[in-house]
């Protein structure tokens, strides 16, 4: 069997002109099968431009997020110290907000519990005002002396502790917020309503009125 492959001898070398040569580099199987033509050795393809991954992409606020190599040496540990700054940083907001919860709580609290001490009083003060009318009346008529005399005085100073304060004499100027009229005279040289006489003195703790005094007035014409 003849090779293909064999190459087309060239012209003797004393020729004036270099004749055409031609080389089949096809190769031919034992088997006798057509020669194939050699694969065409693979161009060279530019390099094309890395991809960054979405994990590469999003920093999440570290500058070194994005970096595809594990930092070593100074850049570690400056990395160290930006994640401490941060988790110190929000662990900071956190102890200021719980702090913050705690002073309105405790400011509530205190509140809650001035208003429920005050209800406390009032109640108290309600339960005792037939009591103290009765003293007083008496104190108006001259019937207490002795012992009497020092227990009511007694009475006095203990409601004063807790802020209970007596209102309503002869003299006001009336005021419809702290007194309750329940008569009403004129005169010709009034010129302002005024307290001329005073059946039930009133009481309040504080600025909270628990009873008005009920007085009598007297005004212009």
């Amino acid at each position: 069997m003849t090779d293909e492959s064999q190459q087309v001898s060239p012209e003797p070398e004393d020729s004036e002109e270099h004749p055409f040569q031609f080389t089949d580099k096809r190769k031919v199987d034992s088997s006798g099968e057509q020669a194939r033509p050699a694969a065409p050795e693979p161009a060279d393809e530019p390099a094309s431009e890395p991809v960054e991954t979405p994990a590469q992409q999003d920093t999440s606020g570290d500058p070194l997020a994005g970096l595809d190599f594990e930092p070593s040496g100074d850049a570690a540990e400056a990395s160290e110290v930006l994640k401490a700054k941060a988790e110190a940083a929000e662990h900071l907001d956190a102890l200021q907000r719980e702090r913050a919860s705690f002073t309105n709580y405790r400011n509530r609290a205190l509140r809650d519990q001035e208003a429920a001490r005050n209800r406390g009083v009032q109640d108290v003060l309600a339960a005792l005002l037939p009591v103290l009318d009765d003293v007083e009346r008496a104190k108006q008529h001259g019937e207490l002396s002795g012992a009497m005399a020092a227990i009511a005085e007694k009475l006095d100073q203990s409601l004063q502790k807790f802020g209970v304060e007596r209102f309503g004499k002869v003299g006001e100027e009336f005021d419809p917020t702290l007194h309750e009229a329940l008569m009403h005279s004129t005169v010709a040289d009034a010129t302002a309503a005024t307290v001329n006489l005073v059946v039930e003195p009133g009481y309040k703790i504080g600025d909270k009125v628990v009873r008005a005094a009920r007085v009598g007035v007297v005004g212009p014409e």
